[in-house]
């Protein structure tokens, strides 16, 4: 037995070790959408000394997933269960970082040559974030190992996504000048990365706390499990033991609902404005008010719906209900009637729960389904297949509304589609679980 498959729940030192992992993902989602509610300064090139456009600002954007797709992350993956938690998961943590402040010069020094070099650091910001979030996840299950592993899992969802809600509201605050034909200069435009550079800074320290931290539970751990050193061959990570996750039809199943359900949400995020301004008849701000409850809400519910996981169990259940309120708002978005606003706040209502209910259920569920060897592994093929169909999905809707003579109702049928065949798989996951009672995906964590 190795000391994660022998961690117990030590409650006061797993709330520190959370509370430390939780800064670098608040850090890392709010350097990702930092730009987001202020990305019209790139309609015209001359609005910004930097002068991008919305071709440079969509090709700067891209870049987060480059190196995800292209094996970046099964690689990251496998160095955690290889190399652990402390040693693959400050390289990756150190990435991020350095890919932002990579970003953050390209920002404040312009020239022909800023898009590139900001390029190449939001491609290495993206990996290091995407490994980072594989670390946090997989050591929040090993330090929440017969404890509220939901209700922490949910805490921090809530506390990242508060990140991107931090960025929505203030990185207006920061560039705004209101006076008529004003030019942004580099330092202006710069002020949302400067402060994500300070949330990396203290992310980087906090980070350096929780190995400290984990080192030491470890050591203790050790000591106390000597005797049960003789199965650690075993436990051993070998790279044999990909082909068996991949091998896993319960991997698939937690896969497929990861990418469909992620994408009925987060691809139809990158497209709301033109999704809702047409049918509900509302102004570009109202659309933004409006799609923004879907970070805040989660902010609220993730915790919540992340203890009642813990609590009553049947998270198969839950997943099946999750996928179904996806389902229904997106019908909602697509044949509700015309110009009613109020269809579309409804909409994100049920979408907003989805969102919360959903990963709170999912990702509690990967630890039960394969060895905890391979649980870094596990979770970055989870994630390399949500990226894959990410990147895939946001592609397709941009085509369909490209089209002449498509609207959003037409895109909409597509999120519909993802939708059902979420539910269906969600389905099938809860029928594993009732033929396999071992794996204890519905039994509840406290």
């Amino acid at each position: 037995m190795t000391a994660a498959s022998a961690q117990k729940f030590y409650r006061p030192a797993a709330w520190i070790a959370l509370a430390c992992l939780v800064v670098p993902m608040f850090a890392s989602y709010y350097f990702d959408d930092m730009f987001s509610s202020i990305s019209y300064l790139f309609e015209t090139p001359g609005f910004t000394q930097l002068g991008w456009n919305s071709a440079d600002y969509g090709l700067y954007a891209s870049g987060y997933s480059v190196l995800c797709v292209f094996g970046g992350l099964v690689i990251g993956g496998i160095l955690l269960d290889k190399w652990g938690v402390r040693i693959s998961g400050s390289v990756f943590v150190t990435m991020m970082a350095a890919g932002a402040g990579l970003v953050l010069w390209a920002l404040l020094k312009g020239g022909a040559w800023s898009l590139k070099v900001a390029y190449v650091g939001v491609m290495f910001f993206g990996l290091g974030s995407e490994i980072a979030g594989t670390a946090v996840t997989r050591s929040i299950a090993k330090w929440f190992k017969g404890g509220p592993m939901a209700l922490a899992m949910g805490l921090q969802l809530a506390i990242a996504r508060l990140g991107t809600a931090f960025a929505l509201v203030l990185s207006p605050i920061l560039v705004m000048n209101k006076e008529y034909d004003h030019v942004y200069t580099l330092a202006e435009t710069a002020r949302p990365a400067v402060v994500g550079m300070g949330l990396m800074a203290l992310g980087l320290i906090l980070w350096a706390v929780f190995v400290a931290l984990d080192a030491r539970a470890d050591r203790n751990r050790e000591t106390q499990e000597m005797a049960g050193q003789a199965g650690h061959d075993d436990e051993t990570f070998r790279f044999k033991d990909v082909l068996g996750v991949l091998g896993n039809k319960n991997f698939w199943l937690l896969g497929l609902l990861c990418v469909l359900f992620y994408s009925s949400i987060i691809a139809f995020k990158k497209f709301a404005g033109a999704i809702l301004v047409p049918r509900f008849d509302i102004m570009p701000g109202t659309a933004g008010w409006m799609v923004s409850m879907l970070p805040f809400s989660t902010v609220v519910f993730a915790p919540l719906f992340g203890m009642l996981v813990d609590k009553t169990g049947k998270g198969t259940r839950w997943m099946v209900i999750g996928a179904v309120l996806a389902l229904i708002a997106h019908l909602l978005l697509a044949f509700a009637p015309q110009g009613v606003p109020f269809w579309g706040y409804l909409a994100m209502v049920f979408l907003g729960f989805g969102y919360s209910l959903v990963p709170a259920a999912l990702w509690p569920s990967v630890p039960k389904i394969v060895p905890d060897k391979v649980l870094g592994t596990t979770f970055a093929l989870i994630y390399w297949v949500q990226n894959l169909g990410l990147l895939s999905f946001k592609w397709v809707a941009g085509v369909i509304l490209g089209q002449e003579g498509n609207g959003p109702v037409s895109v909409e049928l597509m999120f519909v589609g993802l939708c059902v065949a979420a539910v269906v798989v969600a389905l099938l996951f809860r029928r594993t679980s009732a033929r396999h009672p071992e794996l204890k995906l519905d039994q509840a964590n406290s």
